[in-house]
């Protein structure tokens, strides 16, 4: 099996930064894609940024573009999220993928492990 800790989240004013850290223990040959999607009350689970571990390709969504930055460190992936919006405030999930996404990297029906989510919220 494969495990999946984060760390770091927390209050963070509009325009600060924070940094999100997911290590991943166990089964760690599994992991092809690694990355974060994020969830508000209410919403459907949206894919943020994720890495592919074999050539470091990165995808990230269209609203977090040029702010976050998803960086990979052997069996951990962290997300560095600068001039944070009150929009990205949610629950932050970090994800793994035995394999490349058949469709559409931001399905979260594509990740077979998670994380046990930290919130992030952001101040106006």
């Amino acid at each position: 099996q494969l495990q999946l800790t984060q760390s770091g989240g927390g209050s963070v004013q509009a325009g600060g930064n924070l940094t999100l850290s997911c290590e991943a223990s166990g089964d760690t040959y599994v992991i092809n894609f690694m990355g974060w999607f994020r969830q508000v009350p209410g919403k459907e689970r949206e894919g943020v940024a994720v890495i592919y571990t074999g050539d470091s390709t990165t995808y990230y969504a269209d609203n977090v573009k040029g702010r976050f930055i998803i960086v990979p460190g052997g069996y951990a992936v962290y997300l560095q999220m600068n001039n944070v919006k009150p929009e990205d405030t949610a629950m932050y999930y970090c994800v793994v993928s035995r394999a490349r996404p058949s469709h559409n990297w931001s399905n979260p029906s594509a990740y077979h492990y998670w994380g046990q989510g930290t919130q992030v919220t952001v101040s106006s």
